[in-house]
């Protein structure tokens, strides 16, 4: 099979998850652009900690369906007894996670300004739905039911959507869109609910998919893939702490473009992980999948570069004009984080672990050369390009080699031969 039927191959079996994506990111981001025109600046900016914090909160949700979909993969002889494992852990993760957020919403009250204690406890509430969701879209996207899977992805968006903008025309204040966000996160557990209706027994039984290795994969799954939400997001807390208020408000402005590359091929991601799990297709699953990725991050870097006024219109407008002819730049940086995401999640599929504390190096650099060196727009632009960039190089070499040699240096602590 030639490389481009390869990537044809790709696209058509994610057609369906792509299309769900994107329509679950527009619904998000239109309940965001309504919440900031019906709520004005200050409850806007109280929500937006508010989401922020759950952001943050969702690496669990991650790591539980990174851990599902790659067991799933990896191991279908004991799809009964996975299923029923994750599901069993996803659910006292979800109970412990909300029990935690709703001790600390006393905390989050102080520490967000938000001076209502029931709004705070409502992160507690959101977290536990969002959280088993992770579990339930993992045993779908490791079955590889991406019909039931694309339905979980429009429920997590389009309730949201609707529910939000009834209940801030009733009442605009931050209290309103958040018991939105709640109430809407019920929506994807309905369907995943329904999806696994038909869970069996627990069949054929083994150690390794015992809940003490299942919660220790999950573990080192979210913790890695904090690290890379951090190190994607860490750069604007350091533009806002060297630059001007100007600049780091038009770098700011840059960052939604890198979010929008970064965003876009996220489908991939998906459908590219549960084969990326399998010892026989991980190879091709992962050469695919980049050039995918690469593909698409080609061509917004060219339209970015080719029509930067086309490009300011989706970054905010004529007041980041000044920033037009560096938009291609930050296209860029998004490509390069969009591969950097696939490759973390390659290591996950392999359940590499010494691969993940290049992620906290590099988080580490950006952090500490940000702080002491740089003080210009371009000097930043310079230095996330470059960590970035070290990071893509050194983690492509590392997957490329590892799953052509699959035995080689980073193994499971489980048992020899799976999911290396």
């Amino acid at each position: 099979m030639t490389p481009r039927s390869d990537v044809r191959g790709l696209l058509r079996s994610g057609a369906g998850i792509a299309v769900a994506m994107g329509v679950m990111n527009v619904a998000t981001y239109g309940f965001t652009m309504l919440a900031a025109r019906i709520l004005g600046p200050r409850s806007y900016g109280a929500l937006a900690g508010l989401m922020a914090t759950l952001l943050v909160i969702s690496v669990l949700q991650l790591g539980l369906q990174a851990t599902a979909a790659r067991r799933i993969s990896a191991d279908p002889e004991h799809v009964d007894q996975i299923e029923s494992s994750i599901l069993r852990v996803t659910y006292r993760s979800a109970v412990g996670l909300g029990l935690i957020l709703l001790a600390l919403s006393p905390l989050l009250n102080l520490i967000l300004r938000l001076e209502s204690l029931p709004t705070a406890a409502l992160i507690a509430l959101t977290a536990v739905p969002v959280t088993v969701m992770g579990g339930q879209a993992g045993v779908l996207q490791g079955e590889r039911r991406w019909g039931a899977l694309s339905a979980m992805y429009i429920a997590a968006g389009v309730p949201r959507l609707f529910l939000g903008l009834a209940l801030m025309l009733f009442s605009p204040t931050e209290a309103s869109a958040m018991t939105a966000v709640a109430l809407g996160a019920f929506a994807p557990l309905a369907v995943g609910f329904w999806a696994l209706r038909g869970i069996r027994p627990e069949g054929r039984l083994h150690e390794r998919h015992a809940t003490g290795p299942v919660i220790r994969e999950t573990i080192q799954n979210s913790q890695a893939l904090f690290a890379f939400f951090a190190l994607s997001n860490v750069d604007v807390i350091v533009a806002r702490n060297v630059l001007d208020d100007h600049d780091a408000g038009l770098y700011a402005g840059g960052l939604i473009l890198v979010k929008a590359v970064l965003f876009l091929p996220q489908f991939v991601v998906v459908v590219a992980f549960p084969a990326m799990s399998t010892a026989s297709e991980r190879r091709r699953a992962l050469t695919r999948s980049l050039t995918l990725v690469a593909l698409l991050g080609v061509v917004s870097t060219l339209g970015a570069w080719l029509l930067p006024e086309l490009a300011l219109v989706f970054v905010g407008g004529d007041d980041y004009g000044e920033i037009s002819g560096r938009l291609w730049i930050f296209a860029v940086i998004g490509t390069l984080l969009s591969m950097l995401q696939l490759l973390v999640y390659a290591v996950l599929a392999r359940q590499g672990q010494r691969s993940v504390y290049l992620v906290w190096l590099a988080l580490a650099v950006l952090v500490g050369v940000g702080y002491t060196t740089v003080s210009t727009l371009s000097g930043l632009l310079a230095l996330v390009l470059a960590v970035d960039l070290t990071l893509f190089a050194l983690l492509i070499g590392i997957s490329l080699y590892l799953v052509a040699e699959p035995a080689a240096a980073e193994m499971p602590d489980e048992v020899p031969g799976f999911g290396q």
